[in-house]
């Protein structure tokens, strides 16, 4: 007898794969720990029977998603998730084509200079220019920054639909991380706004207290939302030389869009 029901379209919400969605939880509670993770401790995480997990984790330890510490009797994340992180010519090309760019704005402002990409609730740094001086702003590539941190965050959010970016700030709420924080939701927005006309934004002391950032957005030239920003402290970083390093920062980043857009 022939079957005339057709195949559902990807997307449909028909089926959702929930196995799937159950792993991905699994690794990123794991991927978020400082170190092996037990059964029970991800039980207790996920809210998971130990039954459930027994399975999701004998399906990512065989396929070395996931690897099994000898010593703890934890599990951490296993080499076929690096691999494919490093496999991807967004992560492992990236840093190597903007270095040169960052490490010649660095020279001429004096400030550290970082490339980061948006993740889905963070910025993650993949490249970094730091500056030479002793006192200066060190963020080495692998570190993350809260999408609603200072200069970094608003321009990432300036480059959203308004929607979504509104929805993303009452689902987040704004953090209070130093006194200067922006924290209130309407002049938040403002500062996206100006972020949108003049193509870069500003963080005055409002993430860490004592430093100061300029960020200016890259949209997607690799196929991931990236940003380009500066970050130094305060007392360097005031009226006419932020105003310097805002145009110097915009320059290199048309440079970086370029050489992305050709790779």
């Amino acid at each position: 007898m022939m079957n005339n029901q057709k195949t559902p379209p990807a997307g449909s919400g028909v089926y959702r794969a929930p196995a799937v969605s159950r792993a991905f939880r699994l690794l990123e509670t794991v991927a978020a720990a400082r170190g092996p993770v037990t059964l029970s401790e991800l039980a207790r995480r996920l809210g998971y029977s130990k039954g459930t997990l027994h399975g999701l984790i004998r399906a990512l330890l065989d396929c070395d998603a996931l690897y099994e510490s000898p010593h703890r009797r934890g599990y951490a994340i296993g080499p076929a998730v690096v691999e494919l992180a490093f496999r991807s010519r967004n992560f492992f090309r990236i840093g190597e084509q903007a270095q040169p760019v960052l490490d010649a704005l660095r020279d001429r402002i004096g400030e550290t200079v970082c490339l980061g990409v948006l993740s889905r609730s963070r910025g993650l740094i993949v490249a970094t220019a730091e500056a030479g001086k002793p006192l200066k702003i060190s963020a080495p590539p692998g570190t993350s920054i809260p999408i609603l941190a200072g200069a970094v965050g608003k321009v990432f959010l300036a480059g959203l639909p308004r929607s979504r970016a509104e929805a993303l700030i009452r689902k987040q709420g704004l953090p209070a991380y130093t006194p200067r924080t922006i924290t209130d939701r309407r002049r938040y927005l403002e500062e996206l706004e100006t972020a949108r006309r003049r193509g870069f934004a500003v963080d005055r002391e409002e993430y860490l207290p004592g430093v100061s950032a300029v960020a200016v957005a890259l949209g997607s030239p690799a196929g991931l939302p990236l940003a380009l920003w500066v970050v130094g402290l305060a007392e360097t970083m005031t009226g006419s030389t932020l105003e310097s390093i805002a145009a110097e920062t915009q320059s290199a980043a048309r440079r970086l869009q370029e050489i992305l857009a050709r790779s």
